[in-house]
């Protein structure tokens, strides 16, 4: 693509830059998207009115949102990645083998890397800086309701990028039609990897139109299993947090599930909450029998909502819990809430998805919540990353081998 044939020359200046430039350019970045943030809200409210006038979903709207908390949020993510630790260069093992070679394992960036995304303007800030911290350049195609947003962000990126003698090109933001970013998928000469965020449809089409390496940013269809063993007012807590903190989110709770000999006590108190917050219930028939609610059928089961509405089952035990999760998860997060040991780790160990919790809510399920400044997104994959993707993740690994003139006869 003639959009892209200024990376590679970008790629190879961006890996010659040392830690010190690279914090500084991050820290006017981030000092840049404050100073620009009346612009960055104007364009954002442009993306917001069009959005309202084509009828999008509720959810995406609220995703799509920027404010003056949020621009802070953006600022204070890229100054926390700028004070990381330099990862490039990292020396990630070391051993002497018997032949007396000395072998170091050591990190290095991936190269080039696409993201294709929708809604969330914040996901621009956020991949760049971990991106460019981690020397790898950055492909950004946002989806068309943010594309004024995406656009005053990036524009402040290159601005800053260019004021210090940095090629503009160590990130682009496409702004093409489906026909283009088909065409993009097919840049194996250029790009290293793609990461799709987004629904079930884009990561389909990514997935089945490119032989790009893909790791996958994929639905979150949550679990929050009350054991028997619970502590009611705990699990209300965490139930209550894990579902209506943000509803829209990737982490937010789609399905709980309840031992049956809690049941009777704890769904009457969870409902009052719930009801509370507008959120609609729909539940099995067993659940149905204890609360009045509406009736959940399969396809509730597999539905990741992202609104106020949250399925409900009874399940006979942890094991029943967990056989629900394999058959209707996403492998993106779960959690269980129980005081007992036992059931705590057969639920840890049994439910394979990226994040497994012990009395902790889903909605933690975040690169700057784990420590990692920000996020590129939750990997579903299972190879390479998993679970939220930081600085570590955006790297690969190289050998270097050295020895006294060894030769292998």
């Amino acid at each position: 693509m003639e959009k892209l044939k200024e990376v590679k020359k970008a790629k190879d200046i961006l890996q010659k830059l040392d830690t010190k430039r690279k914090k500084l350019v991050l820290e006017s970045i981030a000092y840049e998207i404050i100073k620009n943030q009346k612009d960055i809200i104007e364009k954002n409210q442009i993306d917001i009115s069009n959005a309202f006038a084509q009828n999008l979903k509720k959810s995406m709207i609220d995703r799509l949102i920027i404010d003056k908390n949020k621009i802070k949020d953006m600022a204070d993510a890229i100054y926390d990645i700028a004070k990381m630790p330099e990862p490039v260069g990292k020396v990630l093992a070391q051993w002497t083998t018997k032949s007396s070679l000395h072998i170091s394992k050591v990190a290095t960036p991936i190269g080039v890397i696409g993201i294709i995304y929708e809604s969330r303007p914040n996901v621009t800030s956020d991949t760049f800086a971990l991106c460019f911290k981690s020397s790898n350049i950055t492909i950004l195609k946002g989806g068309k309701e943010a594309r004024n947003t995406n656009m005053a962000i990036v524009s402040s990126i290159q601005k800053v990028l260019m004021s210090y003698d940095l090629p503009k090109d160590i990130v682009t933001y496409l702004d093409i039609s489906r026909d283009e970013t088909y065409q993009l998928l097919k840049q194996n000469d250029t790009i290293d990897l793609i990461i799709p965020r987004g629904g079930e449809s884009l990561i389909s089409f990514v997935v089945s139109n490119t032989t790009i390496p893909v790791i996958k940013h994929d639905k979150g269809l949550c679990h929050t299993y009350i054991d028997k063993y619970a502590d009611i007012q705990k699990a209300i807590d965490i139930s209550i947090d894990a579902k209506c903190r943000r509803v829209e989110i990737c982490g937010a709770m789609e399905s709980l599930l309840v031992h049956k000999d809690i049941a009777d006590i704890f769904l009457p108190q969870i409902k009052t909450e719930f009801e509370k917050r507008d959120i609609t219930l729909k539940g099995c028939q067993k659940t149905r029998d204890i609360i009045d609610i509406d009736k959940a059928n399969e396809k509730d089961f597999q539905t990741e909502y992202l609104d106020k509405i949250l399925s409900i089952k009874i399940v006979e035990d942890t094991t029943q819990a967990i056989k629900h999760i394999q058959r209707y998860g996403s492998s993106h997060s779960d959690a269980i809430v129980s005081e007992d040991k036992t059931q705590a780790k057969l639920f840890l160990d049994a439910v394979d998805s990226a994040c497994v919790y012990l009395n902790t809510s889903t909605q933690f399920t975040d690169g700057g919540e784990f420590g990692f400044g920000a996020e590129i997104g939750i990997s579903t994959n299972k190879l390479h990353a998993r679970g939220p993707m930081g600085l570590s993740e955006l790297l690969t690994y190289k050998y270097q081998i050295s020895s006294e003139g060894k030769t292998r006869a």
